[in-house]
């Protein structure tokens, strides 16, 4: 008997090791999948820094579907909405990224990251205006958000976004 025990509470410590999830890429929890996706975004940023456009986008879509699946599990985030409207404007998508960001502000209207992205995405696609109402929600964040904005609306003629 006492060795029954030993055994089921060795098989019972395996599988909490064993099962439990981790941070690898078959964990599946919105946690998981979005800090993989973050990961992805990374990659596909340093691949356009070195004009590699093509194989960046292939990064974006890869984390975009990610995001899609955390988004399933967790509506109410709005740091996933930034990333779905961030990967959808990166491949081109603008209309895509225009409706995930303005759903990222419906739940966090003063999120910095996505007032940012979506005045740069103003800027892309030549709504200069909105791009400087997006500016004046950051104005008194003392954040880079809003350096960054005001930098892209200066220098529209060149691509920094």
């Amino acid at each position: 008997m006492k060795k029954i025990l030993v055994l089921l509470l060795i098989l019972s410590f395996n599988s909490q090791v064993f099962g439990a999830g981790s941070d690898s890429s078959s964990d599946s929890s919105e946690t998981g999948l979005y800090d993989q996706a973050v990961k992805l975004v990374k990659r596909a940023g340093k691949l356009e820094k070195k004009d590699k456009t093509e194989k960046a986008k292939k990064f974006y879509s890869q984390a975009f579907k990610k995001l899609e699946k955390a988004y399933a599990s967790d509506k109410s985030n709005p740091d996933i909405l930034n990333y779905m409207g961030y990967t959808s404007r990166k491949i081109g998508n603008f209309e895509e990224a225009e409706n995930f960001y303005l759903k990222g502000l419906d739940i966090k209207p003063n999120h910095n990251g996505i007032n940012e992205y979506l005045g740069e995405l103003y800027v892309q696609t030549n709504r200069i205006e909105k791009a400087n109402e997006r500016l004046k929600i950051l104005k008194n964040c003392n954040c880079e958000e809003y350096s960054e904005l005001e930098l892209i609306i200066k220098t529209r003629g060149t691509k920094v976004y």
